[in-house]
């Protein structure tokens, strides 16, 4: 399985190297472009249908997503999965259910995420699962930057694994260095 991701990702041109601030604020030479993959629906939903096989099992009832880029894959794998996708935005700064969107109480969810480096996202997805009284049934996602540190504490699969490194600000070796920052993803428009 990760050899087809990992070609899927690597022919779009979606492995990027520079010096790149990342969603969690630490820093890296490697960024993971996932919209040069995300934008072709073919490969995306090859990529969701490789997420639902892991869950087709678990009787999910709704696939939940983060904006923006977990909109797409929830979509793509309630598709698969023959059960209805929402996604989470933030509002003033909390993530939310907006849209009329709602989760049943007891209501199996899974839900999905592009990236993990942190997991910082995720969580705050799960909060919201846990707030509306849904039954988390696990975790999936297109790539895992965290070297295996993020832990959900339910079954998680990534479909693809990088050992990419990320410091801290203070602690960037490429800042030390006075290296440009990459331009990159929608935070420059």
């Amino acid at each position: 399985m990760s050899e087809v991701v990992s070609k899927l990702f690597t022919t779009a041109g979606a492995l990027l190297s520079g010096h790149f601030v990342l969603t969690s604020g630490m820093h890296s030479d490697q960024y993971m472009e996932k919209f040069a993959v995300l934008q072709y629906p073919d490969k995306t939903q090859q990529l969701c249908d490789l997420i639902a096989e892991h869950f087709k099992e678990d009787k999910v009832e709704v696939v939940l997503g983060p904006a923006t880029g977990g909109i797409l894959l929830a979509h793509g794998v309630a598709k698969a999965l023959g059960t209805r996708s929402i996604f989470t935005e933030r509002e003033q700064g909390k993530m939310t259910l907006r849209r009329g969107f709602a989760i049943k109480p007891g209501e199996r969810v899974l839900v999905v995420e592009d990236v993990v480096t942190t997991g910082g996202s995720v969580f705050e997805v799960l909060e919201v699962v846990k707030a509306w009284g849904g039954e988390l049934v696990g975790v999936g996602y297109l790539v895992d930057r965290s070297g295996g540190k993020a832990d959900f504490g339910v079954k998680q699969v990534p479909l693809l694994k990088l050992a990419v490194q990320a410091w801290p600000a203070a602690e960037c070796p490429l800042c030390q260095k006075g290296v440009a920052f990459t331009s990159r993803g929608s935070r420059n428009i």
